[in-house]
């Protein structure tokens, strides 16, 4: 990652504090905000009206829809897409005559998970590789790579592909993805891609 201003796009109406690291073609947009001390990877797109909190962490190709808030504690790994208002949160139990900044807790979303829109992720959870979350889904516990998960509070309802399309597995637990072609084990209920 870099921080020459040659190597990313930012919107004349976007802010971006002293002490960022943003990589090469990295497009950040109208009105977003980049705090202190983040570091944005590669072909990363931050969407209108975005604030990414001091010390945020997103890797390669992170896509980051409209009117999101990334806060302190967030780290979403390469290729993670956060859909259109979704709300991250970094203390368990907020008040506004407290102070609770060193509570924050971390909140991982794995490479290659979808957050839909309007979904709320309650903080210290860990989001899995290419899981889904729905949208307006509300996140309270861990959630399992392939898992694709609806509701308030979120169920698993199925699996998903590393593309996106729900994986229907056979009686020896194999599914293949209708795009790909990549084919998927269900072991004991852990999904994994099968090379």
């Amino acid at each position: 990652m870099e921080n020459d201003s040659k190597t990313y796009f930012a919107h004349s109406s976007a802010v971006i504090d002293a002490g960022c690291i943003i990589g090469k073609e990295t497009k950040i947009w109208h009105f977003s905000h980049i705090m202190p001390d983040c570091k944005i990877g590669n072909h990363c797109n931050i969407g209108q009206n975005v604030v990414v909190s001091p010390k945020v962490v997103l890797g390669n190709n992170v896509k980051v829809q409209n009117n999101v808030s990334i806060y302190t504690g967030v780290i979403c790994e390469d290729d993670v897409f956060l859909g259109p208002s979704m709300v991250f949160t970094n203390v368990i139990n907020p008040r506004s005559a407290i102070k609770r900044n060193k509570e924050f807790k971390t909140t991982l979303v794995k490479k290659g998970a979808s957050i839909g829109a309007n979904a709320t992720i309650v903080c210290g959870n860990t989001i899995g590789e290419y899981a889904f979350v729905g949208a307006g889904a509300v996140i309270t516990k861990d959630v399992k790579p392939y898992a694709l998960v609806v509701g308030n509070p979120a169920k698993q309802i199925g699996w998903v592909s590393a593309y996106g399309h729900r994986l229907d597995f056979d009686k020896e637990g194999k599914a293949v993805c209708i795009e790909s072609g990549q084919k998927y084990l269900n072991i004991n209920g852990l999904v994994v891609s099968k090379e």
